[in-house]
């Protein structure tokens, strides 16, 4: 793991550093150093808590892996690793940029999760990531799957896990996501990639929200950063979208949906964008006192879609006829 000195330019001096950015979870700073005549501007943020080293480290390759495939809508990462001066904490570095928090138009977002959705490709064809992620500071298990239906229950039930170790046992809500986990999930995703049907998984940035997705002041283009990254279904990026507290609206997601249609069955995406959502939300009630109260509003949904479908992947019908397995 590197230092701060090693990933800066030879012989570089610090001329000033000043706070910068609205970090939940770490502190971030603007960084000018001088080298070689040159003034470099640089975006530190410094990590200070536990599994600091992970955290820079799935930043940064999340950063990376988006990088590759949209250079020009990313903050170029320049490296990560300790604190030569406090071995308990961790850096993540990257060039500067002076953005403004304005909402990106639907037009604009859907053209780069386009690029994103449509240019990249998972390295032999799994679910995952190379290197675990961080949700905030909410663990995301990236070990490769050949089914999206694994990689996501897997990670659902692992979210669940974390906020109950926060918020404490709730057997009520255990009862209704046995259920759920039982009928729906296998209902809403297992159709995915049978009956001839298959989904590509495709680079998401798996935290996507406007806090998280900016203009760059001096280009006007959009800017993504704060990633979780995963090789997953590409509507994964469209589920926070489904809550009005973020700001993107449903002409977000048709403008998005013009450009990359829905997969099959298209009639099902809806439900799969519920199902999406309560990732997002368990994982809020976990992180903030004050949205507590969605661990109930996760339930409601659970239940609503238990109603909808409670025979589970042996009640669909497929368009050839009804469900039978293959």
């Amino acid at each position: 793991m590197l230092t701060l000195v090693a990933v800066l330019p030879p012989n570089s001096e610090v001329v000033s550093r000043s706070p910068h950015g609205k970090g939940s979870w770490s502190a971030g700073y603007k960084l000018d150093v001088r080298s070689g005549g040159v003034v470099h501007n640089y975006f530190l943020k410094l990590i200070r808590r536990p599994r600091h080293a992970e955290l820079a480290r799935g930043e940064f390759e999340s950063q990376k892996e988006l990088h590759k495939y949209l250079p020009g809508n990313v903050a170029v990462p320049i490296g990560y690793g300790a604190l030569a001066s406090d071995p308990s904490s961790s850096f993540f570095l990257t060039a500067f940029l002076s953005l403004s928090e304005e909402v990106p138009g639907p037009a604009q977002l859907a053209e780069v999760l386009r690029k994103l959705h449509g240019s990249s490709v998972s390295p032999g064809g799994r679910f995952g990531f190379h290197v675990p992620t961080f949700n905030g500071v909410v663990p995301v298990i990236n070990d490769w799957c050949d089914t999206w239906e694994e990689y996501f229950t897997r990670q659902l039930r692992s979210d669940i896990a974390w906020e109950h170790s926060i918020r404490g046992s709730d057997p009520e809500f255990d009862v209704v996501a046995d259920e759920f986990f039982e009928k729906v999930v296998p209902r809403l995703l297992r159709p995915l990639e049978t009956g001839g049907r298959c989904i590509e998984p495709v680079l998401v940035h798996g935290d996507f929200w406007p806090g998280n997705v900016q203009i760059d002041k001096a280009t006007q283009r959009i800017v993504l950063f704060d990633s979780c990254c995963c090789y997953g279904h590409n509507e994964l990026d469209l589920a926070m979208m489904r809550e009005s507290r973020y700001h993107f609206t449903s002409e977000h997601v048709s403008k998005y949906l013009e450009t990359i249609p829905p997969s099959e069955p298209v009639e099902d995406f809806d439900d799969r964008n519920a199902l999406y959502a309560m990732r997002d939300n368990i994982i809020n009630a976990g992180l903030h006192d004050h949205r507590a109260f969605l661990r109930d509003a996760v339930k409601n949904e659970m239940q609503r879609l238990i109603e909808k479908y409670p025979l589970g992947i042996d009640g669909f019908v497929d368009v050839y006829g009804v469900w039978d397995g293959f």
